[in-house]
């Protein structure tokens, strides 16, 4: 028996396009707000607030869930849990040593990047044009750094090292999940709680300095604690559940383009409020990095 899928009337089209240009909003200046910060407090500190108030506010629907489900959620969340902990480090370390634009464009790599990791994981071999993606994004993120006189900060490699396990992440996440019943907001508990408790391990064993180690006594500031409170409930709570809602409503094609503009909200919320600039060449290299990475995910999208 074959399901038809009718099509969305054409006010939750709109509402659903306007949910997800909201989220690429917010996940575009998350890397704006989690500079500034980070100015207030270092990076392993940070993290372990960001993420230990989202499990505290996940735990609820962690509790609730059945005993099965606990348990597939922990069997896959632990391990997932830890890659989330190393991809939020090197995201992290590299915000705070790049400019929030860089970062902003050079994370969307990882759509570049997954057909490889699919190659090297699932035994999948990528066709020709991926090939063609990942020259192209390489050629943009050496514009990014500066063109023939490119300087590859250290920020940069670790963005380009975040976006490179995004990549594998998305690989075994499917993998890990399957025969498994673990319903997504208990999942992203434990997720949430490994990276929280992984972070407040490092910083316990570390001293506190301006590398973004140790953890001295929470600030004060209200910018820290308004930021924290935007990336737990903006970046992971509303967009979670926005991002959901829209997939049910639109084709994945049109949900692609739309989160494509996340690193310009990025660049331009940089410009806004970071006073960050890029120089000609460095926005010819961001274009053609998310040229590339919009037309990967074009490219990849399921056939209807």
């Amino acid at each position: 028996m074959t399901t038809l899928r009718l099509p969305a009337p054409a006010a939750l089209l709109r509402l659903s396009d306007a949910l997800l240009l909201l989220v690429a909003l917010v996940w575009g200046t998350s890397y704006g707000v989690a500079k500034g910060a980070l100015a207030h407090y270092p990076v392993l500190g940070f993290l372990a607030v960001r993420f230990v108030l989202t499990f505290a506010l996940l735990l609820p629907a962690l509790l609730a869930a059945s005993r099965r489900e606990r348990r597939d959620a922990a069997a896959a969340g632990l391990p997932l849990g830890a890659l989330l902990l190393a991809i939020f480090l090197c995201e992290t370390f590299g915000v705070a040593l790049t400019q929030a634009a860089n970062a902003a464009f050079l994370i969307s790599l990882c759509v570049v990047f997954t057909p490889f990791a699919e190659w090297w994981l699932l035994r999948r071999r990528p066709d020709a044009t991926a090939f063609g993606f990942a020259a192209v994004s390489l050629l943009g993120a050496a514009l990014l750094a500066g063109g023939l006189e490119a300087r590859f900060g250290l920020g940069d490699a670790l963005m380009l090292a975040a976006a490179a396990l995004r990549a594998v992440t998305v690989c075994l996440t499917a993998r890990w999940l399957q025969g498994r019943q673990a319903p997504a907001l208990a999942l992203t508990a434990v997720q949430s709680g490994v990276v929280g408790l992984g972070c407040l391990t490092l910083a316990a064993l570390t001293r506190p300095g301006s590398a973004g180690w140790g953890l001295p006594p929470l600030p004060a500031a209200p910018g820290f604690w308004l930021a924290a409170v935007y990336l737990v409930l903006g970046c992971t709570v509303f967009a979670f559940f926005a991002q959901n809602w829209a997939l049910r409503h639109c084709a994945p094609s049109r949900v692609a383009l739309l989160m494509g503009s996340e690193p310009l909200f990025g660049a331009l919320f940089a410009f806004l409020w970071l006073g960050e600039r890029l120089s000609p060449a460095a926005w010819c290299g961001a274009g053609l990095i998310v040229a590339a990475s919009g037309w990967a995910t074009l490219q990849r999208r399921p056939a209807a």
